[in-house]
């Protein structure tokens, strides 16, 4: 229902009532949710937002599974609500290299559950898009459940059959945040008072954000869009243009609304090596283009409606429609559209803009609540197609504390707001790479790319002798993090008859020396940088029992025991796996990965402390080695007076003591199913560690170490990566990590687990090994039993241990036997592979344990 003054209290403040607003409160009320209000700046529905100046266009496939998912469920949503026009969706291939990329369209599609994924001929394109020139495409994509949302149409629908309050004309003026939570929110119209909100506001997140005092990296861009006059092709077509938004106020200019009001009868279109869309509006075609030079916005100019413009609307430039500023296209958006579509060479354009909408630095979303404001949460840089997901999973977080849509728990490490670094909110960083973001939306993007500003940010304190070792950086987390060294080019021909080639798609931006590097790990000892990894300290009376009811494993430790363990949500979902040390009585050191998990995890655990309780993220506080290798053990013991024998310092124990002058925090662990230690040193102290560890062991073959050895290397011993094997969609026992769940204890997530468990389990994770290929698989590639989809790749990489191609994935019980045949689709190409047995490497644990 809607009313004219907003309330002086909500229990639920959801601010802005656009795609993603009226998503969030549709789904907290239908969850059983009371007394919540949506408020907005401009009037509804037709609010000012990029809700209503969007053309509406859904494709739903995508690289990211939850982007899938959430499109899938929006289209459902709102094609049950009656403002969705399934009419399909078409992307056309105009190069080789496109082509390419469609077929992996499908393999997507395959695996994440889109129905009836298909490739085009360019005639049967033409049959479904007969204004497409088929000499001008190679073929097509066809998503038959694709289609496009009346945007005005579905906010409506939202307000009608949502018990939440709607309130246009409101604009928001300040959040009260007293005592690190949210009090209430000041409006134009008077303050209300909440318990919790939603800044739902995408295109004003930056701005809105600031008056919570968060720096949330939401960076607004303009993109293109035109709307022809009548054309003769589309005769045929009615049309409601001039009808469409009578008795609506409209800010700004009305044929703008009229068009996105006005549904197609063709299936949409792109083309995408050109960064060009299209669909019709009745008898007129919509063209949009991303094929410009980035035109960002400033974040704290968004402004608001005017008589002239939608306040998300700039005025059309002509110049960036007929002239190619994209640094990646050679053709003009006029140009490329002229060629494709020959039929709208001398039309004139009835409506053009300049839309805006927003970017994140790594181009996903930002859902979640903050970790800075309690009680504060955000849903940001969604777009229409997956609003309607969204806005489910953020409302059952909310209410019920476990993230999910209908099919199930959903994975959040890529989307959660805590995830950014702390300089992602610094305005030119996400500014730029917003930018960044914009000019890749259509381009094929290769494996491990890297991009090249804003480098150096963060370096350990081996970064200038990894440098002079020739090592080749990428960046995670900001922090500059070797793949492999150059210094280690000469072991390529040592192990040469180890490592076989990969080509095509798969070996782009690979190099053999990682699996070098992989093969001389094994047989001597390496040193790997695990600086980018976070340590946790946990002190205070009673941290043990906090522990305790964070962490699924017992906690009863002694001084010096590390255990393995997982943090777990309320609905058994794996919100990290950790490694927790007893340093003395009521004191610990949790230890965790690096990139998202200090924001992610290390927020998690300070949440939910207890105010006896201190929890400090050292991010950056301490630089670490890894030491690993048959020869780590001679190696460390030269280095210290410690006992450093297998009795002396036994598996999955650690101890204070000294590496030569430098004091560190040993743990006997190894993520690479190797003899060694995992050495944590203050920052200060890490060039010195690194010196006497290199010259300690020459003769015993040190070498540095890259991620890329890391990478295969645990997946031939089964270990875990969370955001990759394992995330909140997943619990331990389907994750196959039984072993770091103690029932008999209580913790966050254990009622869960008990009622998985009494209901069976029903997907597992298990290694595959291909037959016959040592082609490395990629991840989200469909994994099929007699040609139908039963998973999906969710990590893969050559073991060159065990000279197989690994791939891990989930699939039913039933088919997660060893010995089991299934096959892959990768690349267009289907492999024949068999369910084994893990881990696939030294499974008596001699190697780790001697």
């Amino acid at each position: 229902m809607s009313t004219e003054t907003p309330p002086s209290r909500a229990d639920t403040v959801v601010i802005g009532a656009g795609a993603v607003g009226c998503s969030v409160a549709y789904h907290l009320t239908e969850l059983g949710a009371e007394d919540v209000a949506v408020i907005d700046q401009g009037p509804l529905p037709v609010t000012g937002g990029s809700s209503v100046h969007a053309p509406g266009i859904m494709f739903q496939t995508s690289p990211s599974k939850i982007q899938t998912k959430t499109a899938y469920y929006t289209s459902r949503l709102l094609s049950d609500a009656g403002v969705y026009d399934e009419v399909g969706g078409i992307e056309v291939a105009r190069s080789e290299d496109r082509m390419d990329f469609l077929r992996r369209r499908t393999e997507w599609a395959t695996s994440y559950g889109l129905p009836e994924p298909q490739l085009l001929s360019p005639e049967e394109v033409t049959e479904h898009l007969p204004m497409v020139d088929e000499d001008e495409i190679l073929g097509g994509y066809y998503s038959p459940t694709d289609g496009r949302v009346d945007g005005i149409g579905a906010l409506q629908w939202y307000m009608e059959h949502s018990s939440a309050s709607f309130y246009g004309n409101t604009e928001v003026t300040d959040l009260d945040v007293e005592g690190g939570e949210i009090n209430a929110v000041e409006t134009d119209q008077g303050r209300i008072d909440c318990e919790r909100a939603v800044i739902a506001t995408n295109n004003w997140g930056y701005q809105t954000g600031q008056l919570a005092g968060l720096d949330l990296p939401i960076a607004p861009v303009e993109h293109q869009y035109v709307v022809t006059e009548p054309m003769d092709e589309l005769a045929d077509a009615e049309t409601s243009v001039g009808d469409n938004t009578t008795g609506l106020e409209v800010p700004g200019d009305r044929s703008i609304a009229e068009y996105m009001s006005e549904g197609p009868h063709q299936p949409v279109g792109r083309d995408q090596d050109h960064s060009l869309y299209f669909r019709t509006h009745g008898d007129a075609l919509g063209m949009g283009s991303y094929n410009h030079e980035t035109l960002s916005v400033d974040p704290e100019a968004m402004g608001k409606n005017s008589e002239e413009h939608q306040a998300s609307v700039r005025g059309f430039t002509k110049e960036h429609w007929e002239t190619p500023t994209h640094r990646g296209r050679d053709k003009s958006a006029k140009q490329a559209f002229d060629e494709l579509l020959p039929a709208t060479q001398d039309v004139e354009y009835e409506a053009t803009e300049n839309g805006i909408f927003v970017f994140t630095p790594d181009g996903m979303p930002a859902v979640g609540e903050t970790a800075q404001v309690d009680g504060l949460w955000t849903g940001l840089a969604i777009w229409w197609t997956h609003s309607g997901g969204y806005g489910r999973i953020l409302a059952e977080w909310m209410e019920n504390g476990t993230p999910r849509l209908p099919s199930g728990p959903v994975d959040t490490g890529g989307i959660h707001v805590r995830r950014f670094e702390p300089h992602a909110g610094e305005k030119d960083y996400f500014v730029d790479r917003g930018a960044k973001r914009y000019e890749q939306v259509y381009s094929i993007v290769e494996p491990r790319w890297q991009p090249d500003d804003h480098r150096g940010l963060r370096t350990s304190p081996f970064y200038h002798q990894q440098k002079e070792l020739g090592a080749e950086f990428y960046q995670s987390g900001g922090w500059e993090t070797p793949q492999w060294y150059e210094s280690n080019a000469d072991l390529v021909e040592k192990y040469e008859d180890r490592i076989p080639d990969q080509d095509g798609w798969q070996g782009i931006n690979r190099s053999k020396i990682e699996a070098a590097e992989h093969l001389h790990t094994r047989d001597k000892v390496s040193m790997f940088d695990m600086t980018t990894f976070s340590s946790i300290m946990v002190e205070g009376e009673g941290s043990q029992a906090f522990l305790q009811r964070v962490c699924s494993n017992d906690m009863d430790l002694e001084t010096g025991q590390v255990r393995y363990s997982l943090l777990l949500n309320e609905g058994g979902g794996i919100l990290a796996d950790i490694t927790v040390v007893k340093l003395d009585d009521e004191e610990f050191m949790v230890t965790t990965g690096g990139g998202n998990s200090p924001g992610i995890h290390g927020g998690h655990l300070t949440d939910e402390a207890p105010a006896t309780v201190s929890v400090h993220v050292e991010e950056g506080a301490k630089s670490t080695i890894g030491l690993w290798g048959p020869n780590a053990r001679l190696l460390l013991q030269r280095c210290t007076d410690a006992d450093v024998t297998n009795d002396g310092f036994p598996y999955f124990r650690a101890k204070q003591m000294y590496v030569g002058d430098v004091p560190v925090i040993a743990l006997r662990v190894s993520y690479v199913g190797e003899l060694g230690w995992e050495l944590w040193a203050p920052t200060e102290y890490g060039q010195r560690l690194w010196e006497t560890l290199q010259e300690a062991g020459e003769d015993l073959g040190v070498r540095p170490m890259g991620g890329g050895a890391l990478s295969s290397m645990r997946l031939e011993k089964g270990y875990r990566l969370w955001g990759t094997d394992i995330d909140t969609d997943s619990n331990p026992f389907e994750a196959g990590l039984p072993f770091a769940v103690d029932m008999d204890t209580e913790f966050i997530g254990k009622d869960a687990l008990e009622a998985a468990r009494e209901e069976g389990i029903d997907s597992k994770i298990t290694p595959l090994t291909l037959d016959d290929s040592t082609d490395i698989m990629l991840s989200g590639r469909p994994v099929l039993k007699d040609g139908e989809a039963i998973g999906y790749v969710q990590a893969g990489n050559y073991g060159y241990s065990i000279d197989k191609s690994i791939a891990y994935t989930y699939v039913p019980t039933e088919y997660a036997e060893a010995g089991t045949s299934v096959q892959i689709q990768c690349e267009g190409e289907t492999y024949d592979a068999t369910v084994r047995d893990e881990p696939l490497f030294d499974p008596a644990r001699e190697r780790i344990t001697k």
